[in-house]
């Protein structure tokens, strides 16, 4: 069991790392040797761990993704709130990781640019990683309108309109350089209030 423990520690510490290498060098310019150099080991012990360095990156981007999920899968099955209430936490929520995942999102960006500047479609990637946050979000505004929560909107605009507040918290937290995304936080709190029935 220690085993397992350790080999999640290393991987973990070799996440941190790179995340270092590649806001220090760019995507593109970040290399799996350059990330065992920092790490204090071999290539050939870091290929244990990551097969190439978009391995590493995709593993950080799943490993956020997935305590994404687990978070608003709390707060969907939180029977103690109401509709409008599940969608402006897990929006929230949202943003507070996107706040403490700055790093990561900066390194995001550096891929996207990195993608269009080789003829590659980054609205591919991007709309692949986030199809199922939009459609968690179009799926509680249709249980806010259906128990007469929320009114009767189009969920496709509305889904629209809270997937751009959470880009608008990106480009402001990773090229803007700002502290926080509580403006938008209070944005879409608005923004939910004026859809609220109750």
């Amino acid at each position: 069991m220690s085993i397992v423990v350790e080999h999640e520690k290393r991987r973990r510490e070799i996440l941190e790392k790179a995340l270092d290498i590649f806001m220090e060098e760019g995507f593109e310019n970040a290399t799996f040797q350059k990330i065992a150099d920092l790490c204090g080991i071999t290539r050939t012990t870091l290929y244990i761990y990551f097969k190439n360095k978009r391995d590493i990156f995709n593993y950080s981007i799943k490993q956020l993704l997935g305590v994404l999920e687990q978070d608003i899968s709390g707060v969907r099955e939180n029977t103690n709130l109401n509709c409008s209430d599940k969608l402006l936490r897990v929006i929230s929520l949202i943003l507070d990781r996107l706040e403490e995942n700055r790093r990561l999102l900066r390194v995001i960006l550096d891929f996207l640019l990195y993608l269009s500047k080789n003829d590659a479609d980054p609205e591919i990637r991007v709309r692949r990683r986030t199809l199922r946050l939009r459609h968690i979000i179009a799926t509680m505004m249709i249980e806010g309108i259906r128990s007469g929560e929320i009114k009767a909107v189009n969920v496709r605009t509305a889904d629209d309109l809270f997937y751009s507040l959470i880009e608008s918290a990106i480009f402001r937290l990773v090229v803007l350089k700002r502290p926080s995304a509580r403006e938008l936080k209070q944005a879409v709190e608005l923004t939910i209030n004026q859809l609220r029935l109750i």
